[in-house]
């Protein structure tokens, strides 16, 4: 029973609410069914599928909650479920911050579900990787990737009055294609909630060809350089940095958006004009589901626009604190990009790197989201508009904030991320000036 329609879950809700004696309860119900095939040295080396469906009742008597998960659905089950909450919350101390569950509205549905997605079966998934494989072994080559499909719903429901179930799906594709010797590296990353989105024998033939040319890499002086940043390259970056749209962590200081006496930078001016940045349940690439973690509504919402602050999230208990409206917290993240392609971004370049993604980024100082991280699978110098060679990766300290005041164009967007976490994003790439390098690094 991993997928449950709307009439099953409503009638398991409505049980649930009517077994419970609390002053509310809010009852979740998720399912999913995720099917994956690995591959690594030209081979496959396992391939799956997983399901699993999950109860959790929250109750409160007062300010006193308690949560209780289970994964069988009988009468007997419901209730133990709901009296083992039940007795959680008597037991537990109130919590101060205690905000009642929200009142009954409609959600406006997201298109999250697509039924091509859905009928993966194993015979798609081996073709995606056999493609990757046939092609490397033909040239000499190694690979190794993981793609997984996701089929799932949610639902939620509360004492209140409110209901909702929504269906999704999702695929996520990543490829690494090295040279034999191991000197030379490409990677590529594929999302998308609609097969059709999804090119298996494109995402490989782009790591190959960076694997080709990233042979014979040559050291470049670490410094501050004009730097073409790929959308992978971005993600990870700019998720810390979106990560600090919070209204209470920029009131009480904890945050880039800080400003002395408690007082935020909402209206102020940090990124280039170029920037626009937002979130959308409803959008076309990236839909997700109209409502969040705490049932709460979600709504199109800019963070930045035309390079100014443009919004905080704001908590249901921080909104009720500050009085402001309590909106749901953001389920992606659209940055509006251009028509430009990667290479046209490459081609007005007259010195400069470009990177494909980096990795095992950490943050150096909140304040003023430094982060640290590496270059990785295809890092290559750029003089006179094309690629002259590749060059040994960097270590980087760089903020995206800097990062996106410094732009000097954007390119293309594309998708990043899979379902609810981490958000999926909407990333172009983009040319940057002065981003510091470090130092080098050996690994490719």
């Amino acid at each position: 029973m991993t997928i449950l329609n709307q009439e099953q879950t409503k009638r398991i809700c409505d049980r649930v609410l009517s077994l419970s004696k609390a002053d509310e309860c809010i009852v979740g119900i998720s399912g999913e069914r995720a099917g994956n095939i690995r591959f690594a040295r030209n081979a496959v080396s396992t391939a799956g599928l997983t399901d699993d469906t999950t109860l959790t009742v929250r109750v409160a008597f007062g300010k006193r909650q308690g949560t209780a998960t289970i994964n069988e659905f009988d009468d007997k089950s419901l209730e133990k479920a709901v009296r083992r909450a039940e007795d959680l919350a008597r037991l537990a101390p109130e919590n101060p911050e205690f905000m009642p569950a929200v009142a009954k509205q409609a959600y406006k549905a997201s298109n999250t579900f697509v039924q091509k997605t859905a009928d993966i079966d194993p015979e798609i998934r081996a073709q995606a990787a056999a493609y990757a494989i046939e092609a490397c072994r033909k040239k000499g080559l190694v690979s190794a990737g993981f793609l997984t499909d996701t089929t799932s719903f949610q639902t939620v429901a509360n004492s209140n009055g409110v209901f909702g179930h929504q269906a999704l799906t999702s695929l996520d594709f990543t490829c690494t294609i090295r040279t034999e010797d191991g000197r030379g590296s490409g990677w590529v990353r594929r999302s998308a909630r609609d097969l059709a989105r999804f090119d298996p024998r494109e995402a490989a033939d782009v790591a190959i060809e960076k694997a080709l040319r990233s042979v014979e890499a040559k050291a470049l002086e670490p410094g501050r350089y004009t730097v073409i940043l790929e959308p992978a390259a971005t993600s990870d970056l700019m998720t810390f940095m979106l990560n600090g749209f919070n209204a209470r962590n920029s009131d009480e200081g904890r945050s880039f958006l800080s400003k002395k006496g408690g007082l935020n930078r909402v209206g102020d001016k940090l990124f280039d004009q170029q920037v626009n940045i937002w979130s959308d349940p409803w959008d076309p690439l990236v839909p997700v589901l109209p409502w969040d973690n705490n049932m709460l509504p979600r709504e199109r919402q800019h963070w930045i626009k035309d390079g100014r602050v443009a919004d905080l999230q704001y908590s249901q208990y921080w909104a009720k604190q500050k009085n402001k409206r309590a909106i749901g917290t953001p389920g992606n993240f659209i940055m509006g990009g251009t028509d430009k392609t990667t290479e046209a971004l490459i081609a007005s370049t007259k010195k400069g790197v470009l990177v494909t993604r980096t990795w095992y980024i950490r943050m150096v100082d909140p304040q003023s989201v430094a982060l640290t991280g590496l270059t990785r699978d295809g890092t290559f110098y750029v003089e006179n508009g094309k690629i002259k060679h590749p060059i040994k990766n960097f270590r980087f300290n760089e903020s995206p904030v800097s990062m996106l005041n410094n732009i000097e164009e954007i390119g293309k967007s594309v998708v990043l991320g899979g379902d609810e976490g981490p958000n999926p994003m909407v990333v172009p790439a983009m040319k940057v000036r002065d981003f510091n390098f470090t130092s080098l690094s050996d690994a490719v």
